[in-house]
C-alpha cells in the first residue's frame, strides 16, 4: 500500500486526521504553482531529517529553507562523523554523573544521541576557519549557508563523508542552489566558535558573516520576486525563531515598506507545544491573522505532535511513495 492511500485509509481523526489534510494541502498547493518555505527549529538535523527532507528539495516540493544555527551545521556534523555519534536509548535515566560523564568525554547529549567534540566540532572548525579567514582577509562578507556550501566543496570535507550524500538536506539544497536564511545563527556551535576566534584576533571582522538584518533584507528581495507569481507556502516544524524570523517577512513588506505583496497562502505548523499563553511556539495559526501574516483564506494547520514521526509521514505522502 502506497503512502497515501495508508493514511487516508488509518489516519482520520484527530493530529492524524490534521496530518492528511496538510499533507494533501500541500499537494495541492504546488498543483497550483506554489512554492514553500520549510523552517526548521529543534535539533531535526540530528534527528536525520534529512533522510526524507533531502529528497523532497529533489524534487522540487521545497524552495526556500529557514533554520537555526544548530540546524545548519548540524546536518553537516552528521555527514561527517556519523559513526562516532552515540546513542542512548535510556537517556531518561541518566544521573548527573551520567551527564558529567559524557562531558569529559566529548560527548555533547541531544536528547538520546550525542554529537562527538572532536569528530564533529573540531573537525569542521579546522575547515571553516579557513573559509572565514579568506574572506576575512578579502574584506568579504558572506551568509551563513553561503560558507556551508562553500564547505561542501572542499575535497578534504567530500573525502570524510560517513553516510551516503543522498539523505543530506543541505546537499540537496546546495544542488538546487535553494535560499537558506538562518537567524540568530550566533546561538550555534559554529557562532560560539566564530566569536572565539574574534577575540583571539585570528579573524578581524564580524560583519565576515551576514547576520540578522541582512538576512532579512535578502528574504524580502527573494519574497517580492517570488510571491506575485508563485502562491506562498510555509512549513513549520517547531516554534521559535526559525518559525518567527521568515513569516514576518510579509508584513515587514505590507506594513512598513508599504508595499503590496501577496500573503502567505498555505501554513502549517508540527509541534508539540500545547496551545498556551504568551507561547509562539504555542499559537495557534488564527493569531497570526492579527499580524498581517496569514488571511482567513489561508490555508491552515497545526498538528501538536512529534515532528520525528510526522513530518516524514507527510514528506512521503507529498512524494507519493
Amino acid at each position: 500500500m502506497k503512502m497515501r492511500a495508508f493514511m487516508k485509509k488509518n489516519f482520520q481523526h484527530f493530529n492524524a486526521a490534521t496530518t492528511v489534510d496538510a499533507a494533501q494541502g500541500w499537494v495541492d498547493h504546488l498543483k497550483n504553482k506554489g512554492k514553500m518555505m520549510v523552517t526548521l527549529a529543534g535539533a531535526m538535523s540530528t534527528g536525520e531529517l534529512g533522510i526524507s527532507l533531502a529528497e523532497m528539495i529533489r524534487k522540487n516540493k521545497v524552495h526556500a529553507i529557514s533554520c537555526t544555527g544548530a540546524n545548519l551545521e548540524e546536518d553537516v556534523f552528521n555527514l561527517v562523523a556519523h559513526s562516532h555519534y552515540k546513542r542512548l536509548p535510556q537517556y531518561r535515566y541518566l544521573t548527573k554523573q551520567d551527564e558529567l560523564s559524557l562531558m569529559k568525554k566529548g560527548l555533547n547529549r541531544v536528547t538520546d544521541t550525542c554529537i562527538p567534540e572532536e569528530r564533529a566540532f573540531r573537525h569542521i572548525e579546522r575547515h571553516i576557519y579557513r573559509l572565514w579567514k579568506k574572506a576575512d582577509d578579502a574584506n568579504k562578507s558572506f551568509f551563513p549557508y553561503e560558507y556551508m556550501y562553500q564547505l561542501l566543496d572542499l575535497p578534504e570535507i567530500k573525502k570524510s563523508f560517513e553516510i551516503d550524500p543522498k539523505n543530506s538536506w543541505l546537499i540537496a539544497a546546495k544542488e538546487k542552489n535553494l535560499p537558506i536564511v538562518t537567524p540568530g545563527w550566533e546561538d550555534s556551535t559554529l557562532g560560539n566558535i566564530f566569536v572565539a576566534h574574534i577575540i583571539r584576533k585570528e579573524l578581524s571582522h564580524y560583519t565576515t558573516i551576514k547576520l540578522g538584518l541582512q538576512q532579512m533584507a535578502y528574504l524580502i528581495d527573494w519574497y517580492k520576486k517570488t510571491a506575485p507569481t508563485h502562491p506562498m507556502g510555509f512549513f513549520q516544524i517547531g516554534g521559535g525563531i526559525a518559525g518567527d524570523f521568515p513569516i514576518c517577512v510579509v508584513p515587514l513588506i505590507r506594513q512598513d515598506l508599504k508595499e503590496k505583496v501577496p500573503y502567505w497562502s498555505y501554513f502549517c505548523q508540527i509541534s508539540d507545544s500545547i496551545t498556551s499563553f504568551g507561547s509562539y511556539s504555542g499559537a495557534v495559526p488564527n493569531e497570526k491573522i492579527t499580524w498581517g501574516k496569514l488571511t482567513p483564506q489561508s490555508h491552515s494547520y497545526i498538528i501538536e505532535s512529534d515532528t520525528t514521526i510526522v513530518a516524514p509521514l507527510i514528506f512521503n505522502y507529498v512524494l507519493d511513495n
